[in-house]
């Protein structure tokens, strides 16, 4: 057998790729993985989903002891904050799961080649490592899976030390006096909420004049009430022009008001694909005008034998979606059936509380012309949030006019990124409100609010 001959190669080991090289292999193939980065695990484990968690739960509970502990009857004396040993943790959390995925790939016996993989021609890959001649690899099934990267604006001049992006942002070695983001998006409320915690100014530029774009805009509303409250100052509807270093400071300027000194700016625009040096012209594959890999419903590219996932194609920029189409390109291809619902992919903004969401929002609905259902239920009337202290936010419950079908459920409050799930079960079970509203939910728990808004959606709520 040629060493360097398999099945499938799939080309970055993110949670996509990773996760649908093992699926591959447990379904029989003879799998390679590229990835260039030493650790395995892609930009959510080394550097964003993981480590951004990490700095947020440290951060939490910060404040908790800050702020929230007095209602509780807990005293305590001077907090000290060693952000080194903080960082040490990150650290060490990334460190367990990225050796973690090796060991999986051990396990499931799936061949990894460290370094850089580019296309050479119909089938064949070839890996270049810094030092070393290049290892052609070939396969008759090769999967894109290269994940994506920051995105920045026009006229900022990035530095990538004070005006960086969330890589920077979570490593800084002390924490700033003033920090500039620019983006209210995911990344730039979630490491604005680290930084705030642990002492920092934080400003929030935002080009719409909302917050959380693409997130049912009540909740992204209610979201920025509760997030300025504790600290963040957002100015909404700017556009940001410029951005540079000058000496040891930032000087961040936008239209319609005066420039921003700061400390650190954090540049949270989104994220674009990550195909650079794929040479994809070598098997004559284009990408579309947003620099995306155009694939068919089953991940297929226009050259045959040529798949792809995760955020080199077109939807959300989601680990978990990626992970899911990294599973159904490869059962697609050894059993022809693959499928993803994308309905039923759900969105978590991990801020405090957090922000979950799951289907459609009223803004998609209404735009559809799809008559619907309203329910809400409020944490503030549910004795889990009430014992926890923790009673900001709701839960919404979108359902269809006629057959009561789950079309969307949005969660602001504390654990919605867990009892999200409940709700992504639902809508891809097809199931009712009414379904969720005759199910038993334990007392007392947060999920009970699930309940409430169910019921809320025949205006049959019990508790309010």
């Amino acid at each position: 057998m040629d060493e360097n001959r398999f099945d499938l190669i799939v080309i970055g080991a993110g949670p996509g790729g990773y996760v649908a090289a093992i699926r591959a292999a447990q379904l029989g193939l003879r799998v390679a993985c590229v990835e260039k980065e030493p650790a395995l695990g892609g930009t959510c484990l080394r550097v964003g989903c993981i480590p951004s968690k990490a700095l947020l739960e440290s951060s939490e509970r910060l404040a908790e002891i800050q702020h929230g502990l007095g209602v509780h009857g807990i005293e305590v004396g001077d907090v000290r904050v060693d952000l080194a040993a903080m960082m040490a943790r990150k650290d060490k959390v990334v460190r367990t799961l990225t050796q973690g995925v090796a060991g999986l790939f051990k396990k499931n016996k799936v061949t990894r080649f460290e370094g850089h993989g580019r296309f050479v021609g119909p089938g064949r890959v070839a890996v270049s490592r810094e030092g070393e001649a290049d290892v052609e690899l070939s396969a008759p099934r090769i999967l894109i899976a290269t994940g994506s990267e920051v995105a920045t604006l026009r006229g900022l001049e990035m530095d990538w030390d004070r005006i960086g992006g969330s890589t920077q942002a979570l490593s800084w070695d002390r924490v700033p006096d003033h920090l500039v983001i620019v983006g209210a998006g995911v990344i730039g409320l979630e490491l604005g909420s680290v930084w705030a915690r642990l002492g920092a100014q934080v400003t929030v530029l935002e080009y719409l004049d909302r917050i959380l774009p693409g997130m049912d805009l009540e909740l992204a509303k209610a979201t920025q009430r509760v997030l300025a409250k504790q600290g963040l100052t957002f100015k909404l509807g700017v556009r940001v022009t410029g951005a540079r270093v000058e000496g040891d400071r930032c000087v961040v300027e936008y239209e319609g008001g005066e420039p921003i000194t700061a400390d650190r700016v954090l540049v949270a625009v989104g994220r674009r694909p990550s195909t650079d040096g794929l040479g994809l012209d070598a098997i004559g594959l284009t990408l579309d005008q947003r620099g995306r890999v155009p694939v068919d419903p089953h991940f297929q590219t226009s050259v045959p034998g040529v798949f792809a996932i995760g955020d080199v194609i077109a939807g959300p920029m989601l680990a978990h979606k990626a992970e899911e189409e990294g599973i159904a390109a490869v059962e697609f291809m050894v059993t022809g059936y693959g499928h993803v619902n994308y309905d039923a992919i759900p969105g978590v903004v991990y801020t405090h509380p957090e922000v979950a969401a799951v289907g459609k929002t009223e803004e998609e609905l209404q735009a559809a012309g799809i008559a619907y259902r309203k329910g809400s239920f409020p944490f503030l009337a549910n004795g889990r949030a009430k014992a926890l202290n923790q009673t900001d936010g709701m839960v919404k419950i979108l359902a269809d006019a006629k057959t009561d079908r789950v079309l969307g459920v949005h969660i602001l409050g504390p654990r919605a990124g867990d009892l999200i799930a409940e709700a992504a079960v639902a809508i891809e079970m097809g199931a009712s409100a009414e379904d969720i509203a005759r199910s038993s939910h334990a007392h007392p728990t947060l999920a009970e609010v699930v309940k409430e808004a169910a019921l809320a959606v025949d205006g049959r709520a019990l508790h309010i």
